[in-house]
């Protein structure tokens, strides 16, 4: 009896909808695959998903769906914790090139997949490594979205309490980026929660707050729109170092120190590609009711 009970269980969770929770340098996220199962989450399910007593806990909730393109091997969809879908996510691409291959959806070590902001390859090395190469940054105001006149290397906005000056960027999503004197003493939680929120971001955006160390080694704290502060974040930390590549702070390769671990970024400026180099691993897989 026992040994059949424990038949009918796994007969009873196979027909549940399967995820894996991953994390890449702490920033976590809940992985569905939706190549072989069938699934819909309304931004209320994610929102409470996403909360970390009541629910899985994530920053990010991503979704693999089959390839829009022949040319491409998935598609990948991303929703904040706040049940928003946004466009990018560094981290999670890694979480997704490593979710794919554990599940047997592909072989090949490296791998093209699309987001809502483009094209993404990706290719898987050893210990859990992967590099990513996003599209190239765009830095026109229209694309950020900013509301602003013409392009500068830095922007003056006016917040509630003082005046900052910060860089911005898209990476298919948006960015702004603060050079700070002490990263961990930043205001991260108020001064970001306000500057993502900024009527100029007409889409809100993810802030980042940089000390550069010397011009290979910069420290990194991240508020991400609909999220807040986490403990990484991928284009969070390509968007610090292409805005300092921009303004001749920081040299073609960095090291971007974040409270989850520390990424590689290398850029050679317009008309060559942005690539990261993180991790990803699985923490648990599970089933939902």
């Amino acid at each position: 009896m026992f040994g059949r009970k424990g038949v009918l269980t796994r007969r009873r969770l196979l027909k549940k909808l399967q995820f894996c929770k991953m994390q890449s340098l702490g920033n976590d996220f809940m992985v569905v695959d939706a190549v072989t199962q069938k699934l819909f989450f309304s931004a209320d399910q994610i929102h409470q998903l996403a909360d970390r007593r009541r629910g899985i806990g994530f920053d990010q909730l991503l979704i693999v769906e089959p390839p829009y393109d022949p040319q491409v091997d998935f598609h990948y969809r991303i929703f904040n914790a706040n049940g928003r879908e946004v466009e990018q996510c560094g981290n999670g691409a890694c979480a997704v090139a490593h979710f794919v291959r554990l599940k047997g959806l592909i072989k090949r070590s490296t791998l093209a997949i699309s987001t809502q902001s483009g094209l993404l390859k990706i290719s898987i090395g050893t210990d859990h490594q992967c590099q990513v190469s996003f599209p190239e940054p765009w830095f026109e105001p229209k694309i950020i979205p900013l509301m602003v006149e013409k392009r500068q290397r830095q922007y003056v906005l006016q917040l509630s309490q003082q005046t900052i000056s910060c860089a911005a960027v898209s990476l298919g999503n948006p960015h702004a980026v603060l050079q700070v004197n002490d990263c961990i003493k930043a205001p991260v939680g108020q001064l970001g929660q306000e500057i993502s929120q900024h009527r100029q971001f007409t889409q809100q955006a993810n802030v980042g707050f940089m000390q550069i160390l010397t011009p290979q080694h910069i420290r990194l704290r991240v508020y991400e729109r609909g999220v807040g502060e986490t403990p990484a974040c991928g284009s969070g930390a390509c968007a610090a170092v292409v805005c300092g590549i921009d303004q001749g702070l920081l040299a073609s390769r960095v090291q971007v120190e974040q409270p989850g671990g520390v990424l590689q970024v290398d850029w050679l400026g317009p008309g060559h590609p942005l690539l990261m180099t993180s991790r990803a691993t699985l923490v648990y897989e599970g089933w939902l009711p």
